[in-house]
């Protein structure tokens, strides 16, 4: 499949999304709107596929909408304007959040605005030191448009999410290590060799039960305890008669390294 605006390549079990706009700061385009969701599901649906990465082409991860690119689709307001045409159960975000596979977001430098959203929708991130996460929404008049007023409390809290969006504040990679924002931060040059390491281990381990489960922790969120412990039952009826299952039992008695076929 071709892609506008956007790289896609698998290697082994990981299937790596590359934003590839490198003289816009990989800014969003119509074109790679389209060409994201569609890569995610694509990946999605690979049964070879285990893990995802997400990262941008060149000095920066992505510095938000491309509003010369997108012309008139937000402009006029209202349902009868071009953001009433806007097919949001097919944006990104929504395909990000509802992406079965893990996700490991590669921060390779500025992720400003709809790219912040976009890395915060990922489930794994992992900083250059050169990385920069810019909340910057109230500073261009508009809201976190792209999942941010979700995410953004659920990851650092109410009061330091407050903080973050109301002051439009520009963290470096350092000091979103320190609020949760970002799982590590590497040297810029490791960055790549060490999100491939996590991939890697990811990848190794049982993929329907890693998918399961992050079906599990999402449907956590929004339901009680009692629900989701009734849900997490009902899920492991079927990992208990897969292969995978069997093998990693197998594996276990005679100490070896298992090795899932996502059976």
């Amino acid at each position: 499949m071709e892609y506008r605006d956007l790289l896609y390549a698998r290697d082994g079990h990981a299937a790596t999304i590359t934003l590839n706009r490198p003289d816009r700061l990989n800014a969003i385009s119509l074109a790679m709107l389209a060409s994201l969701s569609a890569a995610l599901r694509q990946a999605d649906a690979d049964p070879e596929v285990r893990v995802i990465i997400l990262t941008g082409a060149g000095r920066g991860f992505c510095s938000g909408l491309d509003l010369k690119d997108m012309g008139g689709l937000f402009a006029g307001g209202g349902a009868g304007g071009g953001a009433g045409r806007f097919d949001l159960p097919n944006s990104p975000p929504v395909v990000l959040h509802t992406t079965d596979k893990p996700v490991l977001c590669a921060l390779n430098g500025a992720a400003v605005g709809y790219g912040l959203d976009l890395a915060l929708g990922c489930d794994i991130r992992i900083a250059s030191d050169q990385a920069r996460l810019g909340a910057v929404f109230a500073k261009r008049g508009v809201v976190p448009e792209s999942g941010g007023t979700w995410l953004l409390p659920r990851l650092v809290g109410w009061a330091k999410a407050s903080e973050l969006a109301f002051r439009g504040a520009m963290l470096s990679a350092e000091e979103a290590l320190k609020l949760g924002l970002v799982n590590a931060v590497v040297p810029h040059e490791r960055l790549m060799s060490e999100t491939h390491a996590w991939a890697e281990e990811i990848g190794s381990n049982a993929p329907l039960a890693v998918q399961a489960t992050k079906r599990m922790m999402r449907l956590g969120l929004e339901e009680s305890f009692e629900a989701n412990v009734h849900h997490v039952f009902l899920q492991l009826l079927p990992l208990f008669a897969s292969q995978d299952f069997r093998e990693g039992v197998q594996a276990y008695l005679e100490k070896r390294e298992p090795r899932f076929e996502g059976r």
